[in-house]
């Protein structure tokens, strides 16, 4: 079973198997958690990124799809890129949030990763209301079938801390 914990500060500097990057789909870094994420990881992160563009993702990576590249500089095998949909009033896109928890574990499964630590993805430039954007993370890891052993929201600030520990409690 896969245990919820919470912590409050900046992801680039959790000690864990993978760290989640909430990617624009370029793959090629960009600000919040993804430009955080390039930079304290260093240019391995962006090197993959373009390879894997050059290959498999011509287009970009699809909103709520995953994919895994080293973690360069971090304290952590790899980094799972996923990229979150932007927040729509006029559209239901939660399923889309819910995938890429999903598909992140998927990833970090496949990979071997026991401890995984996850932003709260697409809350930021993306609009995400954090009450939501917490129900659909926390239900979905909660939900899916992973041999992780642990999953670590890393919030970056009290307020988001404390919307996800109640949607945790």
């Amino acid at each position: 079973m896969t245990t919820i914990t919470l912590a409050l500060g900046d992801i680039t500097r959790e000690s864990v198997d993978a760290i989640v990057n909430a990617a624009n789909s370029s793959l090629l870094g960009g600000g919040g958690v993804d430009g955080a994420i390039h930079r304290r990881g260093g240019p391995a992160i962006l090197e993959e990124c373009r390879k894997l563009r050059a290959s498999h993702y011509g287009k970009g990576l699809p909103t709520g799809q995953a994919v895994a590249t080293t973690a360069g500089e971090l304290d952590a095998q790899w980094v799972i890129h996923t990229v979150g949909p932007v927040f729509s009033e006029s559209e239901d896109r939660s399923e889309l949030l819910a995938s890429c928890y999903r598909e992140s574990l998927r990833v970090a499964d496949e990979l071997g990763a026991r401890t995984v630590a996850f932003p709260a993805i697409s809350t930021g430039v993306y609009r995400w209301p954090m009450q939501d954007a917490a129900r659909i993370a926390v239900e979905t890891v909660r939900s899916t079938e992973t041999a992780v052993e642990e999953v670590r929201f890393v919030l970056f600030d009290e307020r988001a801390y404390e919307v996800f520990a109640a949607q945790v409690r």
